[in-house]
Order: structure tokens, then C-alpha cells, then sequence
């Protein structure tokens, strides 16, 4: 029997590791392996964290029953940052492990299964081949003059195995399990830069070979991603690979286009990909044939052979905070694996997030500006619209369709941007006031007309629209406010001769219902665009000259602290899509409350005026960035047992110092799927404070059995609702 003993993290949100005997008939894992355990009545894949002589519990240990790698999935780097993530985050390591390997190791399947065999050509003439072995010499000369070809690829032209092997019983083939590495060189040279992107690569340049991060602050339309690739095409000059992170691949298509037009080794990696798609860019970075990845959060833990550089563009987007599970932040751990490496890391946006904003200005970041679009594209210019006392036409003011009429006639595009998908928010009677409710969530359904149906959109609850009020009996039954339908209906019947083209989540639940409309729209005849914050994810629309934001009240309104900068953000990119060639752009904000200060700032001084204002707010009220902050969630069948189990995970940590906690209170949606949600949050002066405290709760947490009552835990939340 063997006296070694294998620490094993396991795939569960337990907060413990489990020690498993290694028989001497495996061989010795390396920390990072994948591993095949017995876990309860099964086997599971685990990760090897350790390998000892002693085990941290006297009881006889299960055997490990395979170590499925020889070199670690997990390279020493990546296991590094993910225990930290585990720790900073508060999350169960096994878990954390788990959420990092992509779903084909996940399952214990190898990687070398993935590909198929390659063949190449070998220096050598057709002359050293008998005359009579036609086939011999038309493979090789296949080989020689195509480049390395799969197995399959020279079945299918007739070269069987036997041939294959003749070759290269001759030395002029040899085969590889993987497809060989292609070239890493850059296509062409790029574009030729402003003053200030060549100041921008200049200073990314001189920061290659060590840590230092960066802020690109630049304008919609100033050209960040050509900085990135110049950038990048000397990262790969050096030998070395690059990471791009951004928010949601599948809808930024044309961020992979001009990559893979730059360079020849890019790969992709994102959740619509399959399991071997997303397996094979992992290997293909890990083993080096990949030069350049573009990914998704998820991404950011990809082993790299010889990581260079990390590019998180349009950094503030939320889509990089992951909202469940494992509730990590990819364009926080980004600067953390930059560090790691010492590696350059540049965060890109034209609406930086304010916590970025505040370590660029306390000098933690280099600031870089690039304050003017490329070419002959101007700013756009932004006007309110006073809706107090307006009549509106299905919510549309008549500036704003003036303006579409206008810039329509003149052979342009529009854009109108609301921020709530259906064609309704609510339907409600007008005799008796009754409100269709969703029965699980105590929220009003929202009304859709296509098809007709009215859905909850936090519980996806879906219901007929009904003839008449449920109380009353009343047929008067009208929905009220408006969504991307209601306004699509609208534009329609303004606008008959125009196409006019939805852009949400209901139109476009594929990759390809997207691009489809994006064609329609890069062909430049006269059209509408109207969307969701779908429309203000880096999409270039050069016809684009007038666009109108609707409803743009709501977000400064909004009891999450967070909201207002979400709202302006929001504002500014959807802003940028007017203008962004030689046609000037302009921009139309409806606004109940065009007094609002932080609505006068945006529109005064821009994104940096609204910062600056929002910070002031922020380091008044104490929080974030100016201080730490976690949010404690539970939930239940009922509220009261939600409640009590927050109050009692927070008692440890009432009397810390420099520890403050807000609630336990219902949550802003306070019953969602008929669970009673509550949270609590705590704020500290620094991570360090926060994370002691933290620490408490989850020990209170580990004494503490409430059944039916479900837990999370949420550092740096992104949102509070």
C-alpha cells in the first residue's frame, strides 16, 4: 500500500478539500491534474491541489481510481490565480476549479481526442520513390504542394494508411496527433495612427516585459482596438501570446473579423461554442499554436504558454461579472494575472467604470486618452428633450421624430434605443385599476404582441393575455408604458416606407438572427434601428446619424447605488453609434427630469464630467470604490426564515470596527419564482477588513444548518437588485 496522499478539490460548493490514498500502481499527480475519484455512491473528476505523506484525518481513505494528466490541466500559474479568486471571493475552491476547465475536461475526456491525424511533407525528391507506387508520389506531391493536410482530408482524395505509412517508412511524411502550429506573423502593418493612439502603443510598448496597468479612456469611434492590435502585433514579434477580453463575442462579430484579417493564429473562446471548440482553443493556447485569444470572461482562465499582454475592452461592461455560482469579476482577476506575470494589462472603454476611473486617478493605473474619433468623424451632438408638458405619440416626442424624419429623407439611418424589452411593461384595467401580476414573483407581467402572450421576465412565467379583468370583469384591459415592440409599432406606422429593425433578445436568440439584421443595416439604405443595450455593445453603424434614447429617467432614479453610472454609461455608448463617419450625428434624450445633475453633467461635460460628480457622491456616502463591500443573499419559502438566517450569519461581525452592515432587508425583487429573497450588505475600509469579517459569516455559515434557506455570497456585487 501506498503511503502517499493526494489533497483533491472536488466540483461541489462544499468549502473543504478531501484527501484520497494514491495507490502505487498510478503514477504521481502534479498539482493541477485532473483526477478520477470515488465521491459518495460515484466517481467524479476532481483536481490534484497537493501530494503528502500525511493525512489530515485518521479515517481509512478512498483510493484514487485514475490520474488522467500527465502534465497538469491547470498550469501552476492558472492553479495560482484560481485559489486566489477562491479565497478573495469566498467561494469553495472545488467549485471555483471546476468553473475554470472548460465542460470537455470537466467530463474527464483527454485532449488528445480531440483531433484527428495530420500529415505532412518531409525535405526529400519524388525520385526516391519506386515508379510503380503512383499513389506514394501524387500523396507526396499532394502534401508538398497543399501543406499539412488531416488523415480524413487524404482519405478522401485516396491515399489510404497504407500509403501514408509507405511515405513515412521513406522519410518523406510524418504524422502528429495535433494540427501543426501556423504562422504567428502579422497580416499587414495596420492603420496609420493619430498622435494619440501612437502615444497609447507607445506607452503599451515600453510596458512589455513588466506589470503596469492601464486605463485606454478613449471617445466612441477613436480607435482603441487599432491600438490593441499594434500593440499586440509586437507581443507576437517577441514570440509571446495575447488575451483579449470582451464582454459578449456573439454580438460583437466583427471584433474576431479584425483580428483574424491581423493576425493568422487566432482562436475564439465562448459559450456558443462546443465543448471540442472551446477544448481546442485551451489546448491550442496552452500548447503555444494559438497566438491570440479572444474570449468571453470566461477566458481569462485559459492557460498560455507564454502569456505577453491581456486586453480587457469596454471593461466596464457588467457582462464580465459573473451573477451566479461563482461570483467572480474576469476584468478584476485580469490586473491579477497580470501581476502574477508581469505582463502588461490595458483595461479599454469610453465609459470606464468608476471603480477603473478611481485607480487611474490615485496613479494604481497609467491614464491614456484618445479623446477624438479616427477620420473625419465628429462627436455627436446631445440635446434634451423636455417631456413635462409634451404630448408624446406612443412615447416618442415630435423633436425626435422630426429629427428621423429628416435624417431619413436625407438617405441616412436612425437609431432609437429603450431599454426594455415586449411591447408593454404592465396591463392594467382601467375600470377597477387591477394589475395583471406574475403569481410566482408579486411583479407585473409585461405584455408581448409577438407572439401574444403576457411573460414575467425574472421567472420566464408565461400566461395568455386575458379578454378581461380578472376582479372586475371589465373588458377595458390597456397596457401601459412602452418596450422595443410598442416602439417598433410605433416607428412602423411613422414611418411606412422605412424598414425598421427590433434588435432584443426576443429577435435575435442566434448569432445569425443578429447578423442578419446587422447585414441589412451595414448596406446603408435608409433604416431604424430600435433596441435593447444590445445596440450599445461596439457595433459601427457609419449611416447612423440621429439617435434617440427614450425613457432615459429610470436609471437615476433607481434605489441600487450603482444604477446612475450603469444609466450613463449606457447613454454615452448608445450615443456613440451617431456620427462615426464623415456624417455629422446627433443625439436625442427624452427626459422627464432634464434638471437632474448627473444628467446635466453628461451632457455638459461628458463621461468624464458624470464622473467625476457620481465619485463626489460616492466618496460622501462611503461607498465603492472608496470602500469595500460584499452582499449576503438568502432565500426561502418564506421571507421571515430568509431574514432570521442573515441576521444570524451577521451577529460575529456587529462589534467589528471599521465594519458596517446595512439590513438584513427584503430584496429589491423581493419574491422571485415564489422564493422570498433578502439580503444584507457589509462595507469595510479595505478588502483586507472586508475579508476578515467576511471570514466570521462563513464560519457562522458552517455551524449553521437551515434547511430550505439558500445562501450566497457576493463580493464587489455589480448590481444590488
Amino acid at each position: 500500500m501506498s503511503d502517499l496522499i493526494v489533497n483533491v478539490a472536488v466540483p461541489k460548493p462544499l468549502r473543504a478539500t478531501f484527501d484520497y490514498r494514491l495507490p502505487d500502481s498510478l503514477p504521481r499527480p502534479r498539482p493541477g491534474a485532473r483526477l478520477k475519484v470515488p465521491f459518495g455512491s460515484r466517481e467524479i473528476i476532481g483536481v490534484c491541489l497537493g501530494v503528502s505523506t500525511e493525512a489530515a484525518t485518521a479515517t481509512p481513505l478512498k483510493a484514487v481510481s485514475a490520474v488522467l494528466d500527465a502534465d497538469p490541466a491547470l498550469p501552476a500559474d492558472v492553479l495560482a490565480l484560481v485559489s486566489w479568486a477562491a479565497e478573495y471571493y469566498k467561494h469553495p475552491i472545488g467549485d471555483a476549479l471546476a468553473t475554470a476547465l472548460p465542460g470537455y475536461l470537466r467530463a474527464g475526456r483527454q485532449l488528445q481526442d480531440l483531433y484527428e491525424r495530420w500529415w505532412r511533407a518531409c525535405p526529400g525528391e519524388t525520385g526516391q520513390i519506386p515508379a510503380r507506387a503512383t499513389k506514394q508520389r501524387a500523396a507526396f506531391e499532394a502534401l508538398s504542394r497543399a501543406g499539412p493536410q488531416t488523415q480524413s482530408a487524404l482519405r478522401a482524395q485516396g491515399f489510404d494508411n497504407r500509403v501514408l505509412d509507405a511515405l513515412a517508412a521513406r522519410g518523406l511524411a510524418e504524422s502528429t496527433d495535433a494540427p501543426p502550429a501556423p504562422p504567428t506573423a502579422t497580416r499587414d502593418g495596420g492603420l496609420e495612427l493619430t498622435a494619440e493612439q501612437a502615444t497609447a502603443v507607445d506607452a503599451l510598448n515600453a510596458a512589455a516585459g513588466d506589470f503596469c496597468a492601464h486605463l485606454l479612456e478613449g471617445v466612441t469611434g477613436s480607435g482603441k482596438t487599432e491600438v490593441y492590435l499594434q500593440v499586440i502585433a509586437n507581443v507576437l514579434a517577441a514570440g509571446r501570446q495575447a488575451l483579449v477580453l470582451v464582454p459578449e463575442i456573439s454580438l460583437t462579430p466583427q471584433t474576431l473579423a479584425r483580428f483574424e484579417a491581423r493576425f493568422a493564429a487566432v482562436g475564439a473562446y465562448h459559450s456558443a461554442l462546443g465543448d471540442a471548440e472551446r477544448a481546442r482553443a485551451w489546448d491550442g493556447c496552452k500548447s503555444g499554436r494559438l497566438a491570440v485569444l479572444i474570449g468571453t470572461r470566461s477566458a481569462i482562465f485559459v492557460p498560455f504558454k507564454d502569456l505577453g499582454f491581456i486586453a480587457v475592452d469596454e471593461e466596464h461592461d457588467g457582462s464580465f461579472k459573473q451573477q451566479d455560482g461563482f461570483h467572480y469579476s474576469a476584468r478584476d482577476l485580469a490586473a491579477k494575472r497580470a501581476s502574477d506575470l508581469r505582463i502588461p494589462v490595458v483595461f479599454g472603454s469610453a465609459t470606464p467604470a468608476l471603480e477603473t476611473v478611481h485607480n487611474a486617478e490615485s496613479g494604481r493605473y497609467r491614464h491614456l486618452r484618445l479623446t477624438a474619433r479616427t477620420g473625419a468623424a465628429a462627436p455627436p451632438r446631445m440635446q434634451v428633450v423636455d417631456l413635462r408638458g409634451q404630448s408624446l405619440s406612443e412615447g416618442l416626442s415630435r423633436t425626435l421624430l422630426s429629427a428621423l424624419k429628416s435624417q431619413l429623407g436625407a438617405g441616412n439611418q436612425g437609431l432609437v434605443f429603450i431599454n426594455r424589452r415586449g411591447y408593454a411593461p404592465s396591463l392594467v384595467c382601467t375600470s377597477c385599476g387591477e394589475r395583471s401580476d406574475c403569481p410566482r414573483c408579486e411583479i407585473p407581467f409585461t405584455v408581448h404582441r409577438s407572439p401574444p402572450t403576457l411573460r414575467c421576465h425574472h421567472c420566464l412565467a408565461q400566461a395568455p393575455i386575458p379578454n378581461v379583468c380578472a376582479a372586475c370583469g371589465f373588458d377595458g384591459l390597456r397596457p401601459i408604458g412602452f418596450g422595443t415592440q410598442r416602439t417598433e409599432a410605433a416607428l412602423v406606422s411613422a414611418f411606412p416606407d422605412v424598414p425598421v429593425l427590433r434588435i432584443d433578445r426576443d429577435t435575435t436568440r442566434s448569432p445569425q438572427a443578429l447578423e442578419h439584421r446587422l447585414a441589412h443595416i451595414r448596406r446603408g439604405q435608409p433604416a431604424i434601428l430600435v433596441g435593447t443595450q444590445m445596440l450599445a455593445k461596439g457595433h459601427h453603424f457609419p449611416r447612423v446619424t440621429v439617435v434617440g434614447v427614450l425613457n432615459a429617467d429610470a436609471g437615476f432614479a433607481s434605489a441600487d447605488f450603482r444604477a446612475p453610472e450603469h444609466t450613463a454609461q449606457l447613454i454615452e455608448q448608445v450615443a456613440g453609434r451617431a456620427g462615426r463617419a464623415e456624417r455629422p450625428g446627433e443625439v436625442i434624450i427624452q427626459s422627464y427630469d432634464p434638471d437632474n445633475p448627473l444628467l446635466a453633467a453628461l451632457i455638459a461635460d461628458g463621461y468624464q464630467g458624470f464622473a467625476r460628480t457620481e465619485l463626489t457622491h460616492r466618496r460622501a456616502a462611503g461607498l465603492p470604490p472608496f470602500r469595500a463591500m460584499a452582499l449576503l443573499r438568502a432565500e426561502a419559502a418564506e421571507q421571515a426564515p430568509a431574514l432570521e438566517h442573515l441576521r444570524t450569519l451577521l451577529e460575529p461581525i456587529e462589534a467589528l470596527a471599521d465594519v458596517e452592515r446595512w439590513g438584513p432587508v427584503p430584496a429589491p425583487l423581493a419574491r422571485r419564482a415564489n422564493r422570498f429573497r433578502t439580503q444584507a450588505a457589509v462595507l469595510a475600509r479595505s478588502r483586507t477588513v472586508l475579508g476578515r469579517a467576511l471570514n466570521l459569516v462563513l464560519e457562522r455559515a458552517a455551524s449553521i444548518r437551515r434547511r430550505n434557506v439558500r445562501f450566497s455570497l457576493d463580493v464587489d456585487p455589480f448590481d444590488m437588485v
